[in-house]
């Protein structure tokens, strides 16, 4: 035994300068593969073993891509280099070169990964990974989900919860003795009711909305965590959790589809689509052809996931930040008010219509100038599938990550871009949003553009319509208190700490 025990010992000491020598010759190989592939944009002269700067990016995201930015700027490259987990990553900070990413989304250029480790976490049913007419054929089925009517119906939908959970705001603050609370985390909850209720409406009981929050819970946290898919990791739970989700989306729209093939009128997002599915679905059958693509219960579960994800975050942070500006541009709030109160009033018993909300143009500049100061989603992440020669002088690398910052394109461009400034898009002198809109990418650009802005919009304005209406309310304002942190998408840092209390007289109840 004692023999075998020093031979094991020799031979493990033998191997030591050979392991030794392979960790330094593969340090050496990643360091000169991301200095020829980093080539003359400016960025760390040495990077960690595989990890890279990922400790910075996770510790203090706003930092990491504020220190991105300012390299990409300070350069005049308008493009930055880092290492993140063994990948090769470029930062897009010039508009211009942003749409050429946007434009060239192909399996041969960039694919559009919604997260670094997008495709690992959302699944393989998802739509931001689709290319050409495949892409373009489902987006065409999914435009019935955002016409006129169907924005109607979500509008009844949004108004009912969001004066549900404004009801619920102020008798917590009455509770509390008026104390200032930050509404970052109510927002959320009001922003996953109302995604709940108008995407898939009647298809989820209480218990499946109570497991629904769970998981979206797990899938946020993971969404900040290190990618380590083991058991036991905040990213394996959010990979589980987002599983879930597709599997109970995909229930609700085989639901609908029995329900809208029995005659029922859509009442959510998901009827609408699957009206629409039935029928082409019984035409293929009626003229012998296959069945169209697609119409997997699971798979268009996916999508609806995809949905939710677009809606969920970012509207949390276009809600913070809406009334942050607010507070802080009481000429701002005082128009707003003026204009919803022209065109409605809680007393009435009834909701805002949608010729009501078309009519509410100042507010709809707000909207849009919130979107701009503070773009929710601030990068669009995308994987180069080949090498793609960016500009004359640099070729991106097949394998890199690409983050075209649409928060960098966001203060290009337009005067005095710093200010909040709702006149910009209100004005008819200025029309930034038609001189600029090159720069205006908060909804992205090309094929992949956002195929539910306008119920994003429409949903910021009810909510503002709604909160200055019904709510009298103050900033709880500290020293940086609005500087945007990562929660995925950007917050203000308090979390949008306010004073409110009840403005009308009578609440109304739809």
């Amino acid at each position: 035994m004692v023999v075998e025990s020093l031979a094991g010992s020799v031979d493990l000491s033998a191997a030591v300068p050979f392991v030794a020598a392979a960790l330094a010759f593969y340090f050496l190989v990643e360091q000169l593969s991301y200095q020829r592939k980093k080539g003359p944009l400016p960025g760390p002269s040495l990077v960690v073993p595989f990890l890279g700067s990922v400790a910075q990016m996770i510790r203090d995201p706003t930092g990491f891509w504020d220190a991105q930015a300012a390299r990409a700027r300070k350069s005049g490259v308008g493009l930055a280099a880092d290492f993140l987990i063994g990948r090769f990553v470029v930062f897009i900070r010039d508009s211009e070169l942003s749409h050429r990413v946007f434009a060239n989304v192909r399996p041969d250029a960039f694919h559009l990964i919604g997260h670094p480790f997008g495709k690992k976490l959302f699944g393989d049913h998802n739509l931001i990974y689709m290319f050409g007419e495949d892409h373009k054929d489902l987006r065409r089925r999914i435009a019935p989900n955002f016409t006129p009517r169907a924005l109607s119906t979500y509008a009844a939908i949004q108004q009912r919860v969001i004066l549900a959970h404004l009801r619920r705001w102020l008798d917590q603050s009455a509770d509390n003795g008026g104390k200032a609370a930050p509404i970052r985390v109510p927002c959320r909850d009001m922003n996953l009711e109302t995604s709940q209720t108008v995407f898939a409406g009647p298809y989820l009981g209480k218990e499946a909305r109570e497991r629904f929050e769970r998981d979206y819970n797990l899938f946020n946290v993971g969404v900040m965590a290190l990618p380590v898919d083991l058991p036991g990791f905040a990213f394996r739970r959010a990979r589980e959790g987002v599983a879930r989700l597709v599997r109970t989306l995909g229930v609700c729209a085989r639901e609908s589809k029995a329900r809208m093939r029995a005659g029922g009128e859509p009442e959510c997002l998901v009827d609408y689509w699957m009206q629409e599915t039935v029928r082409e679905i019984d035409e293929a059958e009626k003229a012998g052809l296959p069945p169209p693509a697609h119409i997997d219960d699971e798979e268009l579960g996916g999508f609806l996931f995809d949905f939710l994800f677009a809606a969920q975050d970012a509207s949390t942070s276009s809600l913070c930040w809406a009334v942050s500006a607010l507070d802080s541009h009481p000429d701002v709030l005082a128009r707003v008010r003026a204009e919803v109160s022209s065109l409605w009033s809680p007393d009435s018993g009834e909701p805002i219509t949608a010729e009501k909300i078309a009519e509410m143009k100042y507010t709809q500049a707000v909207a849009r100038e919130v979107v701009r100061h503070r773009p929710p989603a601030t990068l669009v992440p995308h994987i180069a599938g080949e090498e793609f020669q960016l500009t004359e002088w640099y070729t991106i690398p097949k394998g890199a990550i690409v983050f075209p910052s649409v928060y960098e394109s966001s203060f290009q461009g337009f005067p005095d871009p710093d200010s909040f400034d709702p006149e910009r898009f209100f004005s008819d002198n200025r029309r930034e949003d038609v001189v600029y809109k090159r720069n205006f990418l908060a909804f992205g650009a090309g094929a992949h553009q956002c195929v539910g802005q306008r119920y994003a919009l429409n949903h910021l304005v009810l909510f503002m319509a709604l909160f200055v209406s019904l709510v009298d309310f103050r900033r709880d304002r500290t020293d940086g208190c609005d500087e945007p942190v990562y929660m995925p998408t950007i917050v203000p840092k308090d979390g949008c700490s306010v004073y409110i209390k009840q403005r009308c007289a009578k609440f109304p109840s739809f």
